[in-house]
């Protein structure tokens, strides 16, 4: 990068072209093992989108919907994510930490599963359910823990519930593990935050028995090589029959909330009081009836985020 001309790094307009960024970052690379080059790629090209909004001065959400050839939503739906496991407080803590997130405007919560015993996870998802009021605004996350013959058994066993959905059952690389969920359970599964690779989410969508207008698909552009190639996962899913709405990124902060709001995804998630500073919203983006919107900042408006301004300062010896 520090080598490269730096006109070859721009459009015809004279801005950062986020392609021809990622190009000469990944020169010479060699396909397939993407792991954390992804997202040093993905860091890097995901800068662009920033700097080309803070030029126009507009929001990145503005900038990505006109590249995108699409109008801004306003506002997304966004749900809590948490339901970690306690050392205190057991299922009484899990229940006042769910509320919480309903008091704070979200509609829809995310919780974990896996880390005990299949009889105790269900008492933990029965309490949820009951602390939210409705099972359709209840997922579970099994964090890609789970073999075959787990993963099916959980299957079986969420059945009855009407779950929003039931997510990373297995390693997002089986796909015959992804097949055999779905081919015996009714509800939504949601997967892809691990897949971080256009060829990667074509193999999922050909042999993972993903199901269109049912499940749900959560590539991060953090996490894969940035916008660019995070936009070609989303060709592939509309090639292949399945609705962009359905499309929630992983990964609860600013950026993320720009792409769904610029892409007319489905939504993002939130991880309230977890991931600090980088994750979560800036005070001035309000939810509301399970919605958020993003501010009039410039960029994806981090600079807006309480701390972080400050942590990049400190990161970076004051520059910038």
């Amino acid at each position: 990068m520090l080598a490269a001309s730096p006109d070859g790094l721009l459009d015809a307009s004279g801005f950062l072209d986020p392609a021809a960024v990622v190009a000469c970052a990944l020169a010479d690379e060699k396909p397939g093992g993407h792991g954390d080059r992804a997202a040093a790629a993905g860091a890097l090209e995901l800068a662009c989108w920033d700097l080309n909004a803070k030029l126009r001065d507009e929001p990145a959400c503005v900038t990505i919907a006109r590249h995108a050839g699409r109008d801004p939503a306003p506002a997304v739906p966004v749900y809590a994510a948490g339901g970690y496991y306690y050392a205190e407080g057991g299922v009484e803590r899990l229940r006042r930490e769910m509320r919480g997130y309903l008091d704070l405007g979200y509609d829809a919560v995310k919780m974990k599963i896996g880390g005990a015993a299949l009889g105790e996870d269900l008492t933990r998802i029965e309490a949820v359910v009951d602390a939210v009021g409705d099972a359709g605004r209840v997922a579970v996350d099994a964090n890609g823990r789970f073999d075959r013959a787990q993963a099916t058994r959980w299957a079986d066993a969420l059945a009855p519930y009407g779950l929003r959905w039931y997510e990373e059952p297995g390693d997002p690389l089986d796909y015959a593990l992804h097949r055999a969920v779905t081919d015996r359970y009714d509800g939504a599964v949601a997967t892809g935050e691990n897949l971080f690779s256009v060829p990667d989410v074509t193999n999922l969508v050909r042999y993972g028995g993903m199901r269109p207008n049912r499940d749900v698909f959560q590539m991060d552009p953090g996490l894969s090589y940035g916008l660019g190639e995070y936009m070609r996962m989303l060709d592939v899913l509309e090639a292949h029959g399945f609705d962009r709405r359905f499309a929630f990124p992983h990964g609860g902060h600013l950026i993320n909330l720009h792409v769904a709001a610029g892409l007319g995804l489905g939504g993002c998630e939130a991880y309230p009081g977890v991931f600090a500073p980088f994750g979560g919203y800036s005070d001035a983006c309000v939810v509301s009836g399970g919605r958020i919107a993003p501010t009039d900042a410039a960029g994806f408006g981090l600079e807006e985020k309480a701390g972080l301004a400050e942590l990049i300062a400190e990161l970076t010896g004051g520059c910038g």
